[in-house]
């Protein structure tokens, strides 16, 4: 449901094609459903893991995709990252946002490396370095979307404001905030 909210507030708030840029893209699932939903968009992918950027890859060719998304290791806490990239119609991101001493299930912190869930004593460490560097990927009136903790709303709502944008909240089935629409 996480991701749903995701999606639905990335496809609401997209124009009808443009460039789309994933950040830490893990499986692609992100990028290859706005992908597969808009047929005249094309996006990239990054993410730090070299097993994410394959798996994504496969998962683009299986979907008939890969002309239309091209996968990237990259990491967005290296300077320089996305010096080629150029600028973007929408951004997605599902950044780690779990604080480090939280009490995960056994099967999700076996599931994925601590790298994709863990974000600092407050779960915030990635937005704070990824949100202002939005600014400079986005296309006047370009739109960013960002999956968050369903308690961080607040937080990150101030952080997107001290980068200049009106931030939304957008709220998952269970009526929880899980997406916060930046602009």
């Amino acid at each position: 449901p996480d991701s749903e909210t995701v999606i639905r507030a990335a496809l609401e708030a997209m124009p009808g094609q443009g460039r789309v840029l994933d950040l830490g893209t893990g499986s692609g699932a992100l990028l290859l459903t706005v992908l597969a939903e808009r047929n005249d968009s094309a996006g990239i992918g990054i993410d730090a893991s070299a097993g994410a950027v394959a798996v994504a890859g496969e998962n683009a060719a299986r979907l008939g995709l890969s002309d239309r998304a091209q996968i990237l290791q990259r990491n967005w806490t290296q300077t320089g990252w996305a010096g080629d990239l150029g600028r973007f119609d929408l951004v997605l991101a599902n950044p780690p946002y779990v604080e480090t001493d939280a009490d995960l299930a056994p099967d999700v912190r076996e599931y994925e490396p601590p790298s994709a869930l863990f974000a600092g004593p407050d779960g915030l460490d990635d937005y704070r370095i990824l949100v202002p560097q939005l600014p400079r990927l986005l296309v006047p009136g370009g739109v960013a979307v960002l999956e968050i903790g369903h308690r961080q709303g607040d937080a990150v709502t101030a952080i997107a404001q001290q980068a200049g944008f009106a931030a939304t909240l957008c709220l998952d089935l269970a009526g929880r905030p899980r997406a916060l629409l930046l602009r």
